[in-house]
């Protein structure tokens, strides 16, 4: 069973990896996924040096401040890892996926340098030695990433019930910690999920030979 595993993985990696136009598609993809990371580093820098004073909000300021910083930090690097894990099994979601989630950090990026509000006073400390901390910022707050990101791939891997249901499960936990750890206003978390099925869409739109390709049976 397992060597019938591993054997139908490595047949589906060749299968794809051997047809020019999914190389492509997937070498682009991963060079508009860099992209985006370093458009999403420009703008956290800028959002840092316009942040102004920061604002009261309903749930923050109503809940005690809990340091989830080993949710924020080691469930995210969990999520990539397996996400990578998952790409090996399904090959034929790289392109897509890459693209999809290359264009959520750009748009995220865009609302970053267009909202300059300061961080909660009470935050959760974040060591910025940490994996997290390297790519994180102050005031890079609407909307958030760890709320977005899971949801994206439970819509990504929506007709898996599984994977669906664990993506979705991850984005609700994120959402609680980051508004337990007062690292997003609520806004944030909420608003995430709007603009996130909205994005999705768009990726449809736009990649849709990628998405096409999705649609095959998964292993």
């Amino acid at each position: 069973m397992f060597w019938r595993l591993i054997t139908r993985v490595f047949s589906e990696q060749k299968k794809f990896w051997s047809n020019p136009a999914f190389a492509l598609s997937s070498i682009l993809g991963f060079m508009v996924f860099i992209a985006s990371l370093v458009i999403n580093y420009s703008a956290g820098k800028y959002a840092d040096t316009r942040s102004s004073n920061y604002v009261q909000d309903i749930i923050l300021d109503n809940i005690p401040l809990f340091q989830t910083n080993f949710i924020f930090i080691y469930g995210a690097l969990f999520v990539f890892i397996f996400v990578c894990f998952l790409l090996f099994l399904m090959p034929h979601y790289f392109p897509f996926l890459l693209k999809t989630i290359a264009l959520l950090i750009v748009i995220r990026s865009l609302f970053v340098m267009m909202t300059h509000l300061a961080p909660y006073p009470t935050e959760a400390f974040l060591s910025t030695n940490s994996i997290i901390g390297k790519f994180t910022f102050e005031a890079d707050l609407f909307f958030s990433g760890h709320t977005a990101l899971p949801f994206m791939l439970s819509l990504i891997y929506w007709k898996n019930k599984f994977l669906r249901i664990l993506f979705f499960l991850f984005s609700v936990i994120f959402a609680i910690s980051v508004l337990l750890g007062h690292l997003h206003y609520s806004i944030d978390v909420f608003a995430a999920y709007f603009i996130t099925y909205g994005v999705y869409h768009m990726a449809i739109t736009f990649f849709k030979e990628e998405y096409d390709i999705t649609r095959l049976t998964s292993i």
